[in-house]
């Protein structure tokens, strides 16, 4: 019986099925940028057709500014100086609107005529997750109201400027420490008791409590608990505002005391009004007096700044006159307290013209001297700021989740377009092997530097998501192994220099390890350098890193808005360790980064301690 034998795919059709497969846009042009294949993945990717992509230039593709440093490295590709380049930038879609994309030039040489192979990752998502993260990050720094986040074990691991103005440690005073450090004594076991009502509950709004500062000066807060989740959903710590309700208080206070020296007062109707309107007047809060009729008999200095007026344009005018957009269930609350109610809200809204604003407010009636109702006080607390901050960090919780969800699924692409396409590929040729007998012997050698390619790009993902050489190595040792790791399979130099006396803390290795992770990956997709250097010191009870290359640089403001060079996560991971990142770049000038991260040596601590 004829043995059956199985005919090998032609390698033309092979990788023409594979081109035509790939999730990532692929584009083959020639050495004057012209498109001469295009596969579906990118066609997609724009919403143009094959035939109207290979009618435009590569320069058609992105707006002028990323064209012109596209086309910058284009040119050192023909040229010879370079024979692969990476960066991130726009592409124009068949509608107008622009995606990011992430951009791999090769240029193959094995071709009679050399052409230039273009690979495009669609990675829009990813922009917009950075451009929230730097948003909400700065809406966090400029808030007035403390936002801090603790571990399980109760630890404190962010504060903000805000935390700073109520509490007065700063932030390398307070990171580290246990929150209790602001429960003042009489009330320890309060800490436990709000951990049963996140349990019970899952979050705690508007808890109103007292805290103590550095200074043991006790101040009175308003706080909101809410998880801090994990990729996975697990809760991991939590996030707590603390607004600074002092002043509030003692208006409070102040109201209860005037209202009862009111009662108490046997003096004329004019009297009493006038005493009431100097407390409203001068009360540290807002705070307006109305008569029945809704007109303004006075107002406190803040009511007038919150609404942005001027008490001479209040005083004797119609409340709903002033603001005629006033909703009708807060008239109908105006009524009941002219009938004789208070009424309270912690957070209410207010959807005006200019934009939604949320109030704190409480409304009562005041009473003559007959004991009549005389008019209504309205105490109300602007807290849109507030409500804002809460979006931002539940936004900021999502976006995280997002990210980390997107790192994976980069992780699964690196996996399937690459390692496992590999595989693939040899098991294709070692079957073609077993059909050609007589070819082993030629094809064994490539076939071997194949299987230890894939060997090393798995190694390299590994070492990348990985810190174990950290763990055997030490940090410095672990640094210095991944760099020389790196600039082989990158084709670079990276001058690695040190300065350590001793080992450093694991947290703080792993946190300059991922920083200089990022910058160097930076550095390869926009530098277009082939030299970066690399430099770590013990200096003074501190560990300096520095990470500098002279190539085409970035605009800071720039890539605030989200070129994707990576700034808030290295900024993040060294905020973590209690220490401080600086970068320093301006287009065509190179760039620097400069991290220093506090801790004390083993040696230190021996001189110290004699």
């Amino acid at each position: 019986m004829e043995e059956n034998v199985r005919t090998p795919m032609p390698d033309a059709q092979l990788f023409r099925d594979v081109f035509n497969a790939s999730p990532i846009g692929i584009a083959v042009e020639d050495l004057e940028g012209q498109p001469l294949f295009v596969n579906p993945a990118f066609c997609t990717m724009l919403g143009f057709s094959e035939e109207e992509l290979r009618s435009k230039h590569c320069v058609d593709f992105s707006p002028r500014e990323d064209a012109e440093r596209d086309w910058a490295l284009f040119q050192q590709l023909r040229a010879g100086s370079i024979d692969h380049y990476q960066l991130e930038k726009r592409y124009f879609r068949r509608d107008g609107s622009l995606v990011w994309g992430s951009l791999s030039i090769s240029l193959l040489k094995s071709h009679p005529s050399p052409l230039v192979l273009a690979m495009v990752e669609d990675i829009t998502a990813k922009k917009n997750a950075e451009e929230a993260r730097f948003r909400h990050a700065a809406v966090v720094e400029s808030s007035e109201d403390a936002i801090i986040s603790r571990n399980l074990d109760g630890v404190i691991v962010s504060w903000n400027a805000g935390a700073q103005r109520i509490f007065g440690y700063t932030e390398p005073e307070a990171v580290g420490q246990p929150i209790a450090m602001l429960i003042p004594p009489e009330l320890r076991d309060e800490e436990n008791q709000i951990l049963e009502r996140l349990r019970a509950e899952g979050h705690i709004e508007h808890y109103e409590t007292m805290r103590v500062t550095n200074e043991g000066r006790k101040v009175n807060v308003s706080l909101t608990i809410s998880p801090m989740r994990d990729w996975s959903g697990k809760i991991v710590g939590f996030w707590t505002i603390a607004q600074n309700i002092t002043e509030r208080k003692r208006a409070e206070q102040l109201l209860h005391e005037t209202n009862q020296a009111l009662v108490r007062q046997k003096g004329a109707l004019q009297a009493r009004e006038e005493l009431l309107g100097i407390f409203v007047k001068n009360v540290p809060a807002g705070v307006a007096m109305l008569d029945r009729d809704l007109r303004y008999l006075q107002v406190s200095d803040r009511f007038c700044a919150d609404y942005s007026v001027d008490r001479s344009q209040l005083l004797g005018r119609s409340h709903y006159e002033l603001f005629p957009d006033i909703p009708d269930r807060w008239k109908e609350i105006h009524r009941r307290a002219l009938a004789g109610e208070t009424l309270r809200a912690d957070e209410d809204r207010w959807d005006r013209k200019g934009g939604t604003v949320w109030a704190r407010w409480e409304v009562r009636p005041w009473r003559s001297a007959d004991g009549l109702t005389g008019g209504i006080l309205i105490f109300a607390e602007d807290i849109t700021r507030r409500k804002q901050m809460e979006a931002a960090l539940s936004s900021m919780s999502r976006k995280l989740i997002e990210s980390q969800e997107q790192e994976r699924s980069r992780i699964g692409r690196e996996l399937h377009d690459d390692i496992n396409q590999r595989l693939a590929m040899l098991a294709i040729g070692l079957e073609q092997l077993q059909n050609h007998p007589l070819k082993v012997r030629s094809r064994l050698k490539e076939l071997r530097v194949e299987t230890m390619a894939i060997s090393s790009a798995v190694q390299a993902l590994s070492h990348e998501l990985h810190s174990s050489k950290l763990e055997y190595l030490g940090v410095v040792s672990g640094m210095a192994s991944w760099c020389r790791e790196f600039s082989q399979r990158q084709k670079m130099r990276i001058d690695f220099t040190s300065d350590v006396s001793g080992p450093l803390p694991f947290e703080i290795g792993l946190a300059l390890l991922r920083v200089l992770q990022e910058a160097l990956h930076n550095a390869v997709k926009h530098s277009g350098v082939d030299r970066i250097e690399v430099h770590v010191a013990e200096q003074s009870n501190e560990v300096h890193l520095l990470v500098r290359d002279s190539g085409s640089g970035f605009d800071m403001e720039a890539a605030k808005r989200g070129s994707g060079l990576g700034l808030l996560s290295m900024q993040e991971r060294v905020r973590l360790v209690n220490g401080a990142i600086s970068f320093e770049s301006r287009p065509m000038g190179g760039t620097t980064i400069r991290v220093c991260v506090p801790f004390k040596s083993e040696q230190a601590a021996r001189r110290a301690a004699g």
